[in-house]
């Protein structure tokens, strides 16, 4: 299982960014997929959860309303699309690999393999 994710970067507050995590080595479309992040002496967080065929998401409250989760899975990609970014947003963003055909998870143990992290950095 291979997870990477791209699309990280710098932006100032109210800007958008669009993440991208490529998928290999498994059955992508049987899988949900999550985001999550992590700010340096910080616990990763929960940001938001898709389901194997795109029809469910879910969003940590601080997120909603401003980032979108999609993905294509002929294409082995799960995106995540990020609008009116805060300072608060500035964290390690990390995708993994979730439960098949289960419940969406918010909590880092319901997640079984996770990419490298993109770099995202919101100034104000």
């Amino acid at each position: 299982v291979q997870l990477q994710a791209s699309g990280g970067g710098s932006v100032q507050a109210g800007g958008s960014l669009r993440l991208s995590c490529a998928a290999s080595g498994f059955t992508f479309s049987d899988y949900d997929m999550g985001w999550f992040r992590q700010a340096p002496g910080k616990e990763r967080t929960f940001v938001g959860a898709i389901s194997w065929n795109g029809r469910r998401t879910l969003y940590a409250d601080s997120v909603k309303g401003r980032f979108t989760m999609s993905r294509n899975n002929p294409e082995n990609t799960v995106y995540l699309q990020m609008n009116t970014l805060k300072p608060d947003d500035t964290a390690v963003y990390l995708c993994a690999r979730g439960g098949e055909y289960g419940p969406l998870g918010s909590h880092p143990s319901e997640y079984a393999y996770w990419g490298q992290g993109t770099q995202v950095t919101v100034s104000s």
